[in-house]
């Protein structure tokens, strides 16, 4: 892997260095006062280790993301508004339209009512997950009022899921673009890889990202993108057949920390 950037950032009273590619996705980042280079993946150790050479000062620590012990989970009582556990599938969507419902007579469909539609298919189909051991979280809110659709924790990893609305509609995927129907085509997937960073950051584990277009007529593909699934919401218990990452006290020890408002606070 060539071109990886090494970006100095502060969090949470830290400096870090955080090795991006030149997308911008994280890969790792190093915490010069914990002398340790998190890694998202291990298979990308050679290369972030290559970048951070010139920054890397005596014994350093290398590895996967450390998962919060019993101690931690102990302490994640949480207050009622804190938990993020509760939310329905298009929470925040259901909020924008109890405050400010379309008119009764209107000459097109509120595209708000679609984004809702997709977003309670593609809850229903990762909430049916559960009995195999997997979490799910949906409209988890982000600084700055972007938020991740549905954050779905199991054996197989986590995953942000971004729903698209696509009724009877064809769907075309060419990275980063993405045309429904006759609506010209957006560069959706720059977003998608966004907020499966930003969960990454907050998360300090590796989120990859989902698109799911939910009760579209066709999908399309003209090149894989190189790190997000495309899979319809009918198609989302592909995941639950992935190998086994994640032990299911890492599972439930990742749910915990995830349904944590204050988490996503500190990105």
């Amino acid at each position: 892997m060539t071109d990886l950037r090494v970006v100095p950032t502060h969090r949470q009273g830290h400096q870090l260095l955080h090795v991006t590619t030149a997308s911008g996705r994280t890969l790792a980042w190093y915490d010069r006062e914990d002398s340790r280079v998190t890694l998202l993946s291990t298979r990308d150790t050679d290369a972030v280790l290559a970048a951070l050479a010139p920054y890397l000062t005596g014994r350093v620590t290398v590895g996967l993301p450390v998962l919060p012990g019993p101690a931690d989970l102990a302490r994640l009582s949480l207050h009622p508004d804190d938990d993020l556990a509760p939310n329905r599938p298009g929470e925040s969507l259901r909020v924008a339209l109890d405050r400010d419902p379309s008119p009764p007579r209107r000459l097109r469909a509120d595209p708000r009512k679609a984004a809702l539609a997709a977003e309670e298919a593609t809850g229903a189909a990762l909430d049916a997950l559960e009995a195999g051991g997997w979490r799910v979280l949906h409209s988890v809110p982000l600084p700055g009022g972007d938020r991740v659709p549905h954050l779905a924790i199991g054996p197989a990893g986590l995953f942000a899921v971004h729903a698209l609305p696509a009724r009877r509609r064809q769907v075309h995927v060419d990275d980063p673009l993405v045309t429904v129907g006759r609506s010209a085509a957006h560069p959706l997937l720059r977003t998608v890889r966004a907020l499966a960073d930003r969960a990454s950051h907050a998360l300090a584990a590796e989120v990859r990202a989902v698109l799911a277009p939910a009760g579209a007529a066709r999908v399309t593909v003209t090149a894989a993108p190189r790190d997000i699934r495309v899979l319809r919401d009918t198609e989302l218990s592909a995941l639950a057949r992935e190998d086994a990452v994640l032990k299911p006290a890492d599972v439930e020890s990742l749910h915990a920390t995830a349904r944590d408002r204050a988490t996503w606070h500190r990105l």
